[in-house]
C-alpha cells in the first residue's frame, strides 16, 4: 500500500496543499547559510570599500524582500501574512553568515520564507562582490529550527 502524501493528488501530480482546516499557530522559523570570500573581499567589506556600497546591509534588505516574495518564487508555497522577517549578515573568519528568523500567524510553516531570505541575502553578496572576488562560493543553505504555538 503507497502511503498517502499530502502534497499529490490521486494521480499522483503535485498539488497544493489545502490549510484551511487547521489551526491559525504562531509560527517560527530560523535559517543560515554561508558565502566564502576571498581576505580582501572581506577586508573591502569589513571597511565598506566595495564599489557597490554597503554589502552586509543591502544584503538584509535583500533577504528581507526576498522572504516576503517567496509564495510567489515556489510554485506550492502558500502566500503567508508574515508578522516578521529579521535578517542578519556578518563577517566571520571565511567570509559572510546570513542567519533569518521568520515569523506569521498562520495555518502553515513558514520555513521556506527564512530560507528563502537567507538565499536572496547570498545571493546579493555574490552579485555585488562579483567583480573583485571570483572564488566566492555559496555553502550550505539550512533550517536551523522551526517552532508552532
Amino acid at each position: 500500500m503507497k502511503p498517502s502524501l499530502s502534497h499529490t493528488d490521486s494521480s499522483g501530480k503535485a498539488i497544493m496543499v489545502d490549510v484551511s482546516n487547521k489551526t491559525t499557530q504562531i509560527r517560527t522559523a530560523w535559517a543560515t547559510g554561508h558565502i566564502q570570500l576571498s581576505p580582501e573581499t572581506i577586508s573591502l567589506i569589513r571597511e565598506n570599500q566595495m564599489k557597490k556600497g554597503d554589502v552586509l546591509t543591502v544584503a538584509e534588505i535583500a533577504g528581507i524582500q526576498g522572504g516576503k516574495k517567496t509564495s510567489e518564487l515556489i510554485p506550492l508555497c502558500h502566500p503567508l501574512q508574515i508578522t516578521k522577517l529579521d535578517v542578519k549578515a556578518k563577517l566571520d573568519k571565511t567570509g559572510v553568515i546570513v542567519t533569518a528568523m521568520a515569523r506569521c500567524n498562520g495555518q502553515t510553516g513558514i520555513e521556506m520564507e527564512a530560507l528563502t531570505a537567507v538565499s536572496v541575502a547570498l545571493l546579493t553578496i555574490y552579485d555585488m562582490c562579483k567583480s573583485m572576488d571570483k572564488s566566492m562560493a555559496i555553502g550550505e543553505i539550512k533550517l536551523i529550527d522551526k517552532t508552532k504555538k
